[in-house]
């Protein structure tokens, strides 16, 4: 086998379990609150949300971190903490304890994610990286949206515990088949100094920014508390920049954005996200609500259109993209995409499986479309040097902007539905199908998918200003970094 060959499928294994475990957890739920005791509503939240809000803070230091010592190395060190803590989470006897091994599950994505479309990007020539890639973020899309459906087959057949079972011997055979057969392609230069106040500064800013708009969104902060807390976050922001516009050897390379591919690829990537993040759970939602009343299982059936979407159209305008380019595809993807959800912003109290397939597989048509040609076009745009952070950075903006987008969707739907209520659905306790705020419940949902239409409009900006065809890195001297010794 090619070597390319390994590097992808070890690659994708890698992305598509860190995915998974995104929202794995989310149909279990009701089952742990049940045999975990004394699970709290903030217990559950931060089991979904802490693995997430780590992941993403953590990206951008990892990304630098691997261009300094080695992308194989930290990725393969990311899979093994990943396996370990997977083993711990199983062995939960408290809701605490599953936090905690939830967030150490966190820190081990973050090593995968930020490594992984830089060790593909190395391995893979640039007329070939769109399919690659697209093949790669393809994994990534699916194992979140496929996390509901194996959630709830694992928990129906095996208890909770099972979710993070089938990690263990997965993430063994994925650890040493990575530790021996992957090979450091980058040029690693020596003596790079970390940036301490960088990592920490960015880090803090942006989990506590994050967490003051979840925590925020359902409740769990007074207006001091959110207050606090997100100043501390944009205040910990603002010093970052002010950093890393003055520190010799940054976390994150600024100039990085004055390249146009790199910059618009990474708006339109964050509108995307702040589109499509919250997808998933307000459909989860509205078929467990009191309308449909759905069991766990059968509303991960019902998302399986916009699984199968993505797996279909991911690789396909990849492969297309090398030959033509990334900005159609990418653009006409965000606005299939937003046809979609206007489907989606009309509908009714009770849907079929067949109705809800059409504008399922709209949006995850464009979301086909859009993902591989716009990573390619960041990646390709990147100097060697740089693809880890440039990895780390892409990955953050959008796990940032599905935080955010969960924000929102909370923030909507607490304004129709009593939080008491919309707390018994999300833990899968019985709604009641004569609840006065039905219509209201029904009315946050179209306002949420209007939202999620508005930020695909706008994200179209970006991709068509792009600029038309392929366009390779730039020297690394034109983005401030020096030369290679």
């Amino acid at each position: 086998m090619q070597y390319k060959w390994i590097v992808l499928s070890n690659t994708t294994l890698g992305t598509l379990m860190a995915s998974l475990d995104t929202n794995i957890v989310l149909i279990a739920l009701p089952t742990i609150s049940r045999e975990l005791r004394a699970t709290s509503f903030f217990d559950l939240l931060w089991v979904l949300l802490g693995y997430q809000l780590v992941n993403g803070s953590l990206l951008v230091n990892f990304g630098r971190l691997s261009d300094m010592f080695g992308r194989v190395r930290l990725y393969t060190f990311g899979f093994a903490i990943f396996t370990v803590a997977s083993a711990l989470a199983s062995l939960s006897q408290t809701g605490e304890q599953l936090i905690a091994f939830r967030l150490m599950q966190g820190v081990g994505s973050a090593f995968l994610f930020s490594n992984s479309g830089a060790i593909i990007t190395d391995a893979f020539p640039e007329n070939e990286r769109g399919k690659a890639l697209g093949i790669n973020q393809v994994s990534i899309v699916i194992g979140t949206l496929m996390g509901l459906v194996l959630g709830g087959v694992l928990t129906a057949v095996g208890g909770w515990q099972s979710i993070f079972y089938v990690n263990i011997p997965i993430g063994i055979f994925a650890t040493l088949w990575s530790h021996y057969k992957l090979k450091e392609l980058a040029v690693i230069r020596k003596g790079q100094k970390i940036d301490v106040l960088g990592n920490v500064t960015f880090a803090g800013g942006l989990a506590a920014v994050l967490a003051a708009i979840t925590l925020d969104a359902v409740s769990l902060l007074a207006l001091d508390q959110f207050v606090l807390l997100f100043g501390t976050g944009v205040g910990l922001l603002a010093a970052f920049v002010a950093i890393e516009q003055r520190v010799k050897e940054p976390m994150l390379d600024l100039a990085l954005f004055r390249i146009r591919l790199f910059t618009a690829g990474t708006v339109a990537s964050l509108f995307n996200s702040l589109a499509r993040g919250a997808v998933t759970l307000v459909l989860t939602f509205y078929l467990q609500g009191p309308s449909m009343g759905l069991d766990a299982l059968s509303a991960g059936i019902f998302l399986i259109p916009l699984s199968v979407s993505i797996a279909l159209l991911g690789p396909l305008s990849g492969y297309l993209s090398d030959k033509h380019g990334p900005r159609f595809f990418a653009t006409s993807g965000l606005l299939v995409s937003s046809i979609g959800f206007l489907l989606l912003s009309t509908i009714g109290r009770t849907i079929t499986f067949w109705q809800l397939a059409l504008p399922l597989a709209l949006v995850g048509a464009g979301i086909g479309l859009f993902q591989s040609p716009n990573r390619a076009s960041v990646m390709n745009s990147a100097p060697p040097a740089l693809r880890g952070i440039a990895t780390g950075t892409t990955t953050t903006v959008f796990i940032a902007g599905a935080s955010f987008s969960l924000g929102i969707a909370f923030f909507v739907l607490t304004r129709g539905v009593p939080i008491a209520d919309l707390q018994t659905i999300f833990v899968g306790g019985t709604a009641l199908s004569n609840a006065p705020w039905i219509g209201n419940f029904i009315s946050s949902i179209h306002t949420v998918y209007y939202l999620s239409t508005v930020f695909l409009l706008l994200g179209i900006i970006p991709s068509v200003l792009r600029g038309p065809g392929r366009s390779r890195a730039p020297p690394i001297e034109e983005v401030g970094e020096p030369p290679e010794p």
